[in-house]
């Protein structure tokens, strides 16, 4: 295994294992469900909004390591960022786990680079995307707010 898959595995273990913003959040304005019937994955992420921008946000659930791991990347991500900003954080993530072409997704992501390996795995891109997936419908104008 080179040294860089290597740190990124780590990176990855480390966040399952100690996932950042993991609690149920009182008083969010937003959240949503995210669910993988395939292997199991299931989790909730909350929203709390000052405007356009995402003042706090948490997840709380049961998966693999990848989509913990993903969970606990994706708040640290966009906390502070506006609905717009974590869009297009959400469109980079997902064109590079996905193996799709983009201007330079990965070297664009900062720790979420970690997951650029997932993309040679597809029952895996699912449990790092779901968390993401997740966050979108929170933040879509048309989902109910709590």
């Amino acid at each position: 295994m080179s040294s860089l898959a290597e740190l990124y595995q780590n990176v990855i273990l480390e966040h399952n294992r100690s996932p950042r913003n993991y609690r149920a959040m009182e008083g969010a304005h937003r959240r949503a469900e995210g669910n993988n019937p395939l292997c199991g994955d299931s989790l909730t992420v909350w929203v709390k909004l000052d405007g356009e921008v995402i003042s706090d946000v948490s997840f709380q659930g049961t998966g693999c390591a990848i989509s913990r791991a993903s969970a606990s990347l994706m708040t640290a991500a966009v906390k502070g960022k506006s609905r717009q900003e974590a869009e297009e954080v959400f469109q980079r993530f997902h064109r590079m786990v996905t193996g799709r072409p983009g201007s330079a997704d990965a070297e664009t992501l900062g720790k979420l680079a970690v997951f650029s390996g997932v993309s040679g795995y597809p029952t895996r891109v699912k449990c790092a995307s779901l968390p993401w997936h997740a966050l979108k419908t929170a933040l879509s104008p048309d989902h109910p707010t709590t």
